[in-house]
Parts: structure tokens; sequence; C-alpha cells
């Protein structure tokens, strides 16, 4: 128990270090990419600061994969280097006990994982959108809750999802006359932002109010002029990627019951939960590097190695988030597809190890 002990806390530590420096860098990335809005409305360098700092939480999400992965090569390169796992080696310690007693490091890092994806990144990530969309858009009004609810002179309009930057589900739109009396009533199942001032209804039913009247259409397609632009809506209404489990669980029931698309949703939770193993898997990969020829390679070899598996199994799921969005594939097989091509990875180089 001792030994286990030991061990997690030295990959633990690395974790830690590799962590840290990475959030530095996310979050001089964040700042910087945050220039081309400074200046717009009331949106100030100190805005992007805290900005930046608010959305650090969701690139440490992000970056855990890589950053296990990483943490964990330099811990047991560590022990390697020291002749530490040789002794334990030869004390009769098998491989299966190195494993599990790295996989107490995985697991705390788990318990960090879920508590930032369910608790601390959403609140933040939302907070810090919010702020924005009031710096930048404040000629626009924005209250309430179950969606972006948005009021442009005479017309309100409601937004219940994100599924791209520039593409939206579900669009409500309320139209008032100059005696703030309700003139119409509309839904959009899809919006797509046309430039900065339209946006090209999909599906659309209306009805409508003229006096003691009341008629209804549905068309293909109708164009609404409103200044309430795409860069709004994307601060304005949280995609599925950013929300928590529990919000997925309960924005799933409401389309099911409603009998709406929700494949998205869907997909982000099964790939949350892959991402979650993947961190335990990510701590197993590395404990072959500390037999044989590998044992000996330097701190820079391992971080190398480590970072270059770390970004394909990224860009792998994003491929694979891209693939499900736009072609409709099965959710539950693809977004497993980068964890289990990971998990096999490790298992053949555990097998191989001696």
């Amino acid at each position: 128990m001792l030994l286990d002990r030991y061990i997690a806390r030295t990959i633990f530590g690395s974790i830690a270090l590799v962590m840290a420096v990475l959030l530095v860098l996310g979050a001089l990335f964040l700042f910087i990419g945050e220039q081309g809005s400074i200046g717009t409305g009331r949106y100030t360098a100190g805005d992007a600061l805290m900005y930046s700092a608010m959305n650090l939480p969701r690139f440490a999400l992000e970056a855990l994969p890589a950053g296990t992965l990483i943490g964990a090569m330099l811990g047991i390169g560590a022990l390697a280097r020291s002749h530490e796992i040789t002794v334990m080696r030869a004390a009769g310690v098998s491989k299966l006990r190195l494993v599990l007693a790295t996989l107490g490091a995985g697991a705390v890092i788990v318990i960090l994982s879920l508590l930032l994806g369910e608790y601390v990144a959403p609140r933040l990530e939302q907070l810090a959108d919010e702020r924005k969309a009031f710096a930048k858009y404040d000629d626009i009004s924005f209250a309430g809750s179950g969606g972006a609810w948005m009021r442009d002179g005479n017309t309100i309009i409601n937004v219940e999802s994100r599924s791209s930057d520039e593409q939206f589900g579900g669009m409500l739109v309320f139209e008032f006359n100059d005696e703030r009396r309700i003139a119409a009533i509309g839904r959009a199942e899809r919006a797509t932002n046309s430039d900065n001032q339209s946006w090209q209804l999909s599906n659309y039913a209306e009805t409508r109010f003229d006096g003691d009247r009341v008629s209804a259409k549905r068309v293909a397609s109708r164009n609404l002029n409103s200044a309430a632009s795409a860069g709004f809506l994307q601060l304005a209404v949280a995609a599925p990627a950013q929300m928590s489990l529990q919000s997925l669980y309960r924005a799933i029931a409401y389309r099911r019951t409603n009998e709406l698309e929700y494949g998205g949703y869907e997909f982000a939770i099964w790939s949350r939960v892959a991402r979650t193993i993947a961190l335990l898997i990510a701590v197993a990969f590395a404990v072959p590097f500390g037999f044989g020829l590998l044992r000996s390679a330097s701190a820079g070899a391992r971080t190398t190695i480590g970072l270059a598996i770390g970004i394909l199994y990224f860009f792998l799921q994003r491929i694979v988030e891209s693939g499900a969005v736009v072609f409709g594939l099965d959710p539950l097989l693809l977004a497993w597809v980068p964890t289990l091509l990971l998990a096999l990875a490790a298992a053949v180089m555990l097998a191989r190890a001696r």
C-alpha cells in the first residue's frame, strides 16, 4: 500500500506540473485570441483578461488527456531513470501491480475532471460569455432562461440551441406593434446567419394577429432582419460540448419528449464519458515506458512522444465529433473510437514490455 501511494504521488506530481505549464500557455493563447474583440462596444483589455481566466477550466478539461499522458510518462521515466522500477520488479512487483498503482493517480485526475466538467467549467464559461455579450453588444437586451432571449426594437427572439458557429435551432420570433401588443408569433426549426443584419429561417411557421382576425401560415424559408448577430448568439447560447452532463441529460429528455433532434447532445454525453475513461488509459499507457530500452529515454524524448500522442488523440476526437454531427453517424460508436484506439495501443505495449 505504501508503495502504491508513492508511485501514485510521483505520477500525480508530474501531471500537476505539466498541467500548470499547459494552463499558463492556455491563458496566453486565450488572451491573444481575444485581441480582435477588444474595442468592440465596451469590451476592454481587462474584460479580455477576465474572459480568458474564466475559460481556463474549460481549457483544462480539453488539455487533460494530453497533460495526463505527458505527466504520467515523465513520472514513470523519473522512477525508471533512478532504477526504482528495476528494484520494484526485482522485489516481485508485477506489471499489473504497477499499472494498478498508476491508476491511483488517474483516479484523482478523473475526480477532478468530473468536478470541473459538472460544477466549475460550464458555470464560469457561461458567465464569461454573458459578460462578453453584454460588453460587446450593449445595444441588444438579453434576459431570461431557457436559451437566449434577445430584444431588438419591436422584436423579441428566443433561441433554444446552437449546432454550429452560424447555425442555431428552435428560434422563436415575437413581433410587437407600436402599441406594445403582440402582432405575430413564429417558430423556425433552424436559423442560419446570412450576414450581420439578416437571418435565414428554415421551415418557418407563423401565427399573425390583426385586430379580431388570426391567420396562420407555414413557409419553407423566411428572411429576418435583426441586429442579433451570430456572434452574439454564439456567446449567449451554449453548445452541447460546453454543457454539463446533467444539462445534457435534461436537454435530451426535453427534445425526445417534443420529438426534436438530439443526436448532437447524445454524442456530447458519450464523448465526455469516453474522454474521462481515457484519462485512466493515458496513465496506464505510460507504464511500458519504464521497461526495456524505453526506461533510459530522456525527459525531452518522453515529453515529445507524449505530446505527439496527445495531439493525435485530440485531432482524432475533433474529426470524430465533426463526422458524427455532419454525417449523422452513430454517436455511441464514434465517441469511443479514439479512446478504444488508445486502450488498444496501451494493451499491446504492456503485453510486449519486459
